[in-house]
């Protein structure tokens, strides 16, 4: 946790295959035999989908892909890199670009605010943010840097993530830290 910064600047050295698959894991992975996962989620309900944006990760054609957590694997979502539109979607913001890859933060609302009301809206954004952090503190230890990206259009990371159900809520460009 001391280390922990906001990192913008990266190398150009690909990410590791295995490197995103432990921050996937990170931010939705399963933690048990009883299904629960390394998030607290409010009735266990799971409303989180992760993807990976990759364009420049070690053994992996660029892509979006959706993070599978029943068999802990990538699932394809689209083909090419789409980190370009992804960072023109987060208000010109480079860092999203320049990162070898993005891990993006969506909610399926529904599946919280079924059981929860409107009131499951706040259980939804809580547990971002306790994935969120999980992928920060792991990139620390994996020798890794992001930051969280919050501004953007909606509808223009849906599209370049290719979502439907899923509305994105975080941007987690990824790499090793320039300094």
């Amino acid at each position: 946790m001391l280390e922990r910064r906001s990192v913008r600047d990266f190398l150009e050295t690909p990410l590791l295959l295995a490197e995103a698959s432990q921050l996937l894991w990170a931010a939705q992975g399963r933690s048990g035999r009883a299904g629960y996962r390394t998030v607290p989620s409010a009735g266990a309900l799971y409303p989180l989908e992760v993807f990976l944006a990759a364009g420049k990760v070690e053994g992996l054609a660029p892509g979006v892909y959706r993070y599978g957590v029943e068999g802990h694997e990538l699932l394809p979502a689209g083909a090419g890199d789409r980190r370009n539109d992804l960072c023109a979607a987060a208000l010109g913001q480079g860092v999203v670009r320049r990162a070898p890859a993005a891990l993006v933060i969506a909610a399926v609302f529904q599946r919280t605010t079924k059981k929860y009301g409107e009131r499951g809206v706040r259980y939804v954004c809580m547990e971002a943010g306790n994935a969120s952090q999980n992928v920060s503190l792991e990139a620390v230890s994996l020798g890794l840097g992001t930051v969280i990206v919050g501004a953007f259009r909606d509808g223009e990371a849906k599209m370049a993530l290719g979502l439907e159900l899923e509305e994105p809520l975080l941007i987690l460009p990824v790499g090793r830290p320039a300094d």
